[in-house]
């Protein structure tokens, strides 16, 4: 069948554009343009003023707000998505508290009520056992980087890893806390967040040596591009855990700078580069910091910050 416009010898291009124009004609006084004011109450001539639209509905909320607090209190749609829920954050949920709008405690059939309607809420939430699977390892996720202290958006790149995994069938023979703990780690890595295996682990529910051959099997088997650490991350960290100045600080930096560029970084531990610049960097300066010291703060060896020490000593004299 042939379209109308195209009959008449005209694209539908050009109808679009002759749309537009009957939409915002020219003024009828002064043959002007024509334009609508930024509230879309008004529209208004702009060579002679004209006002030739008034009073126009207002799709707006009919409420207003001077701040964001208050606009997002005044506020009636729901939370955003997330992958950090299993159901990304889509259902119903029914609150625990067994009280009515007014704030008052309900009867006890009404208790009963909303008791079951609770376990018929959860059931259809969780349907089958990946979807059990998922809301177990995201719970677990979430409680982890609550305990690492890891903000938001590496929360929502481990649970993209996770859901990957879970989706590419990788959790047959492996533990769910384990792939939890890997892909949350490889989270950290490809954030740039300084977070060494050995300190997720420890708030996992799963031993070291199970977390890190998970988390070998999550990067191998989904492709992950996960950059080497860079020792600097874990700089800030430490030295605020010792307290040290911000000399002692930007000393350990450079020397970490100029190990790096001599390749003594290489092969080592980027917790231990960071702890051994720190201790150097106490050293020259005179700061009172003690092997002891830097080795609690940053978990790593005494040997280890003795060894890496004097590598990196020799690198910033060369």
């Amino acid at each position: 069948m042939t379209d109308p416009a195209t009959r008449e010898g005209t694209t539908p291009a050009a109808s679009l554009e002759k749309e537009r124009t009957q939409e915002r004609p020219d003024c009828p006084e002064c043959d002007g343009t024509v334009r609508a004011e930024s509230d879309g109450a008004e529209t208004v001539c702009t060579a002679c003023g004209l006002v030739l639209d008034e009073r126009r509905i207002d799709h707006g909320p009919e409420w207003r707000a001077f701040d964001a607090n208050k606009k997002a209190k005044k506020s009636r749609v729901g939370a955003p998505t997330t992958r950090l829920i299993h159901d990304k954050g889509l259902s119903t949920n029914i609150g625990w508290q067994n009280k009515d709008a007014h704030g008052n405690t309900v009867s006890s059939r009404k208790r009963q009520q909303l008791h079951r309607l609770r376990t018929w809420n959860e059931r259809f939430r969780t349907r089958d056992s990946k979807e059990r699977n998922l809301k177990h390892a995201l719970g677990e996720i979430d409680r982890m980087a609550s305990a690492v202290g890891l903000h938001e958006p590496t929360r929502e790149s481990a649970s993209v890893i996770y859901r990957r995994a879970l989706a590419d069938d990788l959790l047959p023979g492996r533990s769910i806390e384990g792939v939890a703990t890997a892909a949350l780690y490889a989270a950290t890595r490809l954030d740039g967040v300084a977070r060494t295996i050995d300190e997720i682990a420890a708030v996992s529910r799963v031993e070291a040596l199970e977390v890190k051959r998970a988390y070998r099997y999550v990067v191998s088997e989904l492709g992950l591009q996960v950059p080497p650490t860079d020792p600097i991350e874990y700089v800030g960290r430490i030295a605020s855990d010792l307290g040290c100045s911000d000399g002692t600080e930007r000393r350990a930096r450079r020397l970490i700078e100029t190990a790096t560029e001599h390749g003594v970084h290489s092969g080592k531990h980027p917790a231990g580069i960071a702890a051994s610049a720190i201790y150097a960097a106490g050293t020259l300066r005179d700061a009172e910091i003690t092997q002891d010291e830097v080795s609690e703060a940053a978990d790593i060896s005494k040997v280890t910050i003795r060894n890496r020490y004097r590598e990196i000593l020799e690198a910033s004299e060369e």
